[in-house]
């Protein structure tokens, strides 16, 4: 099965003090948002959290998701990877979904599509794209491919692999916006709420 890993550790620091993870969407801290939507494919689902913000793991009560602690989150989003695959190592994954924790436009059913796919395509890198073929996300990794991610360091997430393997690459087209769609400051959280407001 394909465990998903939610990274969830970073520092926000493009928001000015706000914690973008606890920036709601239809009034549920984002954070709490995707796991909830993730968990309900039925894939287990790890949230990778830093030590120093509590309140991330707050937002998460009673959703059945497993956290895992990055005491070394400060080092770059390699070491906020490593953390969550190695929590998912003993439940025999076949496959990680990295899902980011502070993108807006996934549903349960987009990432449902993409688990089916990966158990249809088990040898290839699916990563998720606009409907015109523009890069984005998740990705979801074979079981293979484990050794190479946790051999990453620094803010790598991945990019490196993808273009080691590009033979394997799978795309998978997401409706609208989804597979790009970021709030990493305090103005895209304006747009977007002004876009989403009746």
């Amino acid at each position: 099965m394909t465990a998903i890993l939610i990274l969830a550790a970073g520092t926000s620091s493009r928001m000015r003090g706000r914690d973008k993870l606890l920036e709601t969407v239809a009034g549920e801290p984002i954070l709490r948002r995707n796991a909830r939507i993730a968990s309900y494919t039925g894939a287990a689902v790890i949230v990778v959290l830093p030590p120093d913000r509590p309140q991330r793991g707050q937002a998460l009560a009673g959703l059945s998701v497993r956290t895992v602690i990055a005491d070394d989150a400060g080092d770059g989003m390699a070491a906020s990877l490593k953390a969550g695959l190695r929590a998912a190592l003993p439940i025999l994954a076949s496959s990680v979904m990295i899902l980011p924790a502070d993108m807006p436009g996934f549903t349960t059913e987009m990432l449902a599509g993409m688990l089916a796919d990966a158990r249809a395509h088990p040898d290839a890198i699916l990563r998720g794209t606009t409907p015109e073929g523009r890069m984005g996300h998740p990705a979801i990794f074979p079981a293979d491919l484990f050794p190479d991610l946790l051999a990453l360091d620094g803010d790598e997430g991945g990019r490196s692999i993808l273009a080691a393997h590009a033979s394997r690459l799978r795309l998978f087209p997401l409706p609208g916006d989804a597979a790009i769609l970021d709030l990493d400051t305090p103005e895209d959280w304006d747009a977007f709420r002004a876009r989403a407001a009746p």
